[in-house]
């Protein structure tokens, strides 16, 4: 797996800013049931491989990265890294996610640690698409 790092200042490592932003339309996405619904033709952000949303709130148990990954398929990670629980950004053309930290872990989509501090994998979680909804279990 080739490691690219996102570009970022040394203040946004510092401080782990994420570079990828909750959904404009919070009303595409529902949490219950241990299962968050979110509605593809709400969430622009995932017409194109490469693009990603972070779900938080709504009585969610923990953030979520949701991406559409440069395979094609949408993926769901809990959006906490290992090894100093920052969020998580997708990294285009790597079919990875890296920690916005100074740290850089980076995880394959599997969630296995390729570069970084990070010890253990990152939590992926079942998703499941079905016309234009997706449905990610906790």
């Amino acid at each position: 797996m080739e490691i690219r790092f996102l570009k970022r200042n040394l203040l946004q490592r510092l401080f782990g800013i994420s570079v990828t932003k909750p959904p404009g339309d919070q009303g595409c996405w529902s949490y219950g049931d241990r299962k968050v619904i979110l509605d593809l033709d709400r969430v622009p952000e995932l017409r194109q491989r490469g693009g990603a949303v972070r779900l938080e709130g709504k009585n969610l148990p923990e953030r979520l990265l949701v991406i559409h990954g440069d395979d094609g398929e949408f993926h769901a990670f809990r959006n906490r890294c290992k090894h100093m629980g920052r969020r998580l950004d997708p990294v285009p053309g790597t079919r990875s996610v890296q920690c916005c930290s100074v740290g850089k872990s980076t995880y394959d989509y599997g969630g296995t640690v390729h570069h970084g501090p990070a010890k253990e994998p990152v939590e992926t979680l079942p998703v499941n698409r079905d016309g234009t909804k997706l449905e990610i279990t906790f």
